[in-house]
């Protein structure tokens, strides 16, 4: 019964996204509604805001709440549009800049470790791919449903990423690098740790935080440059991709140097626009003590 569940589900989400952008946006304006009615996961984003900017009245939170559920609609109804986009959609959609200093690291020999965070739409990030003059690739957990799994992983690499889960990425590069095939690793840094990887803990978003080392370990591991990747939405359903470049040569930085860089990069693009970023995650869940005295 899973199965033909999953099967119909798959089947009109497919049609869903056969749909014209106009008509996608309706459907978003309309589960806005419905999630603001039934309050969605309204005490973790809350608690999560009123740490995060403690000098913001309610009324000010409760505004960054509700932009959070329109930005978090549009999300999920533009990843399920991947599916039926065409090239020219997404090249119009997604404008990449500075995309040079990507083709001049690896006209160099050299591969790229691409950071970001759950800000604006990320699942139109693949989209790089068109873009530069290497391989994109990126690492992703797979979800418990096999199905829904396969249905992420094909709207993911739509544009023609790679993409590998966390514990075959490093197996996964050294095979490109062993081709000769340069590439671009991207990599969502602003996940919670599991409770074994509890290693480094510093201040974002006014938190006592632990944070994922995954980006500059690879970095250092592959002698890699690291960027920043810096999206930003335009209007409804356009978006800008900056590519700021972070460190050139990571073995000769300080442990925990290359982490802070680009976590203060997104520290920075969520403080300008709170909306953007994704409250209704359990961030914080490991923290013990969440303020600074």
């Amino acid at each position: 019964m899973q199965k033909i569940g999953n099967y119909i589900a798959l089947f009109f989400l497919w049609l869903f996204s056969l749909q014209p952008f106009f008509m996608i946006y309706l459907w978003s304006d309309l589960l806005y509604h419905f999630i603001r009615l039934f309050n969605y996961r309204r005490a973790v984003i809350n608690e999560n805001l009123a740490y995060a900017f403690p000098e913001k009245t309610k009324e000010e939170l409760r505004e960054i709440r509700l932009k959070f559920y329109r930005n978090f609609c549009d999300i999920m109804v533009e990843t399920i549009k991947v599916q039926s986009m065409t090239e020219k959609q997404i090249r119009q959609r997604v404008k990449w800049s500075n995309t040079e200093c990507v083709d001049q690291y690896t006209q160099q020999g050299k591969d790229v470790v691409a950071v970001m965070g759950h800000y604006c739409n990320w699942e139109w990030i693949p989209s790089i791919n068109l873009n530069v003059d290497c391989l994109g690739c990126a690492t992703y957990r797979p979800l418990k449903n096999k199905a829904f799994d396969t249905y992420m992983l094909k709207l993911r690499g739509k544009w023609g990423t790679e993409n590998y889960t966390m514990s075959d990425t490093i197996r996964e590069l050294i095979k490109l690098r062993r081709k000769n095939v340069r590439y671009i690793i991207g990599l969502i840094a602003d996940q919670s740790p599991g409770r074994k990887s509890l290693n480094y803990w510093t201040k974002f978003l006014n938190q006592n935080t632990a944070i994922i080392l995954g980006p500059e370990k690879i970095a250092k591991a592959t002698k890699s440059p690291l960027v920043y990747l810096d999206m930003q939405r335009i209007k409804r359903g356009y978006y800008e991709v900056n590519i700021i470049p972070v460190v050139e040569d990571p073995i000769n930085t300080k442990e925990y140097e290359i982490t802070e860089k680009h976590l203060r990069l997104l520290e920075d693009a969520i403080i300008k626009r709170p909306e953007n970023w994704l409250w209704s995650h359990k961030r914080w869940k490991y923290s013990e003590q969440r303020t600074f005295n």
